[in-house]
């Protein structure tokens, strides 16, 4: 039982595969055709998780037709003997809705249409941009741009019946719908939610840029509130600086302290000895001082000694010399 249910699943499987390759093949009867994508948006606030779709948009021709399956995906190359080359480099065409139909189905938009086809225009994987595009696509729409198939993310988009059914639920009834992914983590909605959540802030910034408080919608009391506020938030920042410093000033004390304690013994061992050492060299200097000034001292006192008495001999011998003569001429 089971392997029927397989071998009825296969065929079925061959069947979609083959219809689907069927569809490709006869909008590509041309092999040097490049294949026509088309994705539409808002657009707003242009940022990279739009670039990044539409980069999914633009190498889908780099891609075998996927049915979610490599089971598929081999049936649909036995039964083409062909390759990637079905399909050649695709041509990207982007729509782009204008702010009446923007603002009716979706609200207000940052941008307005003009700028928005322009930040297209200047998307590198853009071949061509449809200015006031369709809501919702149709046949016609479809024959009028030649488009082999549409791309966006899977998220159900409401349209205009007010029935909640899907903008894209024609396109994927007949085939013609190639999912692109998202990028999490950026979207308008989110760059608009940190604007608004730092409001003041903005404000503010742009206060200081030289705006004016009527150009940004702000009134004369709660300009100088935010100013007040700005004041106090920056010296909060100067106070918490310090206290940082302060802080840092404490640890780097603290670790030297620590270095101190732990070194003290060695330093004030080392310090005694040098101590000593210098005591010690200053003592042999002076003494070696004091005994050069001894000898020096000792050294004069003898000399002047030794003449001394050379003085005394010479004045004995001239009064023996003298008493004698006078004894000779008494006799």
């Amino acid at each position: 039982m089971e392997v029927e249910n397989q071998q009825a699943k296969m065929q079925i499987t061959t069947a979609t595969a083959t219809a689907t390759t069927n569809k490709v093949c006869d909008s590509n009867s041309d092999p040097d055709r490049p294949l026509r994508v088309y994705a539409d948006g808002i657009y707003d606030l242009f940022h990279f998780g739009h670039a990044r779709s539409l980069e999914q948009a633009k190498k889908s021709s780099d891609q075998i037709i996927s049915l979610g399956s490599v089971r598929s995906f081999c049936i649909i190359c036995l039964t083409l003997h062909r390759d990637r080359s079905l399909f050649p480099n695709a041509y990207l065409l982007v729509g782009c809705c204008n702010d009446e139909v923007t603002h009716k189905y979706k609200g207000k938009t940052v941008m307005n249409e003009s700028e928005r086809y322009e930040s297209l225009r200047h998307c590198k994987w853009v071949d061509e941009v449809i200015p006031d595009a369709p809501w919702v696509i149709n046949q016609e729409f479809l024959d009028k741009y030649n488009i082999d198939y549409v791309a966006h993310d899977s998220l159900p988009y409401a349209d205009t019946s007010g029935a909640g059914k899907d903008v894209y639920e024609f396109v994927k009834a007949v085939g013609k719908f190639k999912e692109t992914k998202r990028t999490d983590g950026i979207s308008t909605s989110d760059i608009i939610m940190r604007i608004v959540k730092d409001y003041n802030q903005y404000v503010m910034r742009n206060l200081d840029r030289g705006y004016t408080r009527k150009e940004l919608g702000v009134s004369y009391v709660k300009e100088k509130r935010l100013r007040v506020n700005m004041r106090l938030k920056k010296l909060q920042e100067k106070v918490k600086e310090q206290q940082e410093k302060i802080q840092t000033v404490a640890k780097t004390a603290e670790m030297h302290r620590n270095e101190w304690v732990e070194n003290a013994d060695r330093w004030v061992a080392g310090f005694l000895e040098m101590f000593e050492e210098g005591c010690h060299k200053m003592g042999t200097a002076i003494r070696d001082r004091i005994q050069e000034r001894l000898m020096g001292q000792q050294t004069g006192g003898l000399l002047q000694n030794g003449n001394e008495e050379d003085e005394y001999y010479d004045d004995d011998s001239d009064d023996y010399y003298e008493e004698e003569y006078y004894e000779e001429e008494k006799s």
